[in-house]
């Protein structure tokens, strides 16, 4: 064995595989974004308003793979589960302790679908908005407030 894949292999057993876009992966359950069709977040779950448009969704997807966010009471997920069990799209509850996010459901592809709209309409600003939030609070450093533009009245 080459010494460089012997390295290689104990770097990968100390720090796992090396990954792209892991930003990315942290927020939608462990794919990337270019390969979302769908994603709803945990609040639109727990209402289930949104059942009915995902199953129209998923009824045209039927090649995709469904990822629940396994931070959710399985009561909530449970609709779902049967939902994509009717088209036969296999699914995986992710368990993730290291990261959180605001997404609770991803349906996905294994390869590149690029759909521009991702996100169902009834909670698409309050993702956007947590997302403005956090990049709010580094604009919030003590250079930034410093050197921060005065806003003419």
């Amino acid at each position: 064995m080459d010494r460089t894949s012997v390295d290689d292999y104990i770097q990968n057993g100390i720090y796992g595989e090396k990954q792209t876009k892991p930003g990315e992966r942290k927020k939608f359950l462990g794919t990337i974004r270019e390969r979302v069709v769908v994603a709803l977040t945990k609040r639109q779950i727990r209402e289930r308003k949104v059942l009915n448009e995902l199953e129209g969704i998923m009824r045209n997807h039927k090649k995709a793979k469904l990822l629940l966010n396994g931070e959710m009471d399985y009561t909530y997920l449970s609709p779902f589960i049967k939902l994509s069990n009717k088209y036969e799209i296999p699914f995986s509850i992710v368990n993730d302790a290291q990261t959180t996010t605001e997404i609770g459901l991803v349906l996905a592809y294994d390869h590149a679908v690029d759909i521009e709209q991702i996100y169902i309409e009834s909670d698409i600003a309050k993702v956007e908005s947590s997302e403005q939030k956090k990049n709010k609070k580094k604009n919030n450093s003590l250079f930034g407030k410093l050197f921060r533009k005065k806003r003419s009245r």
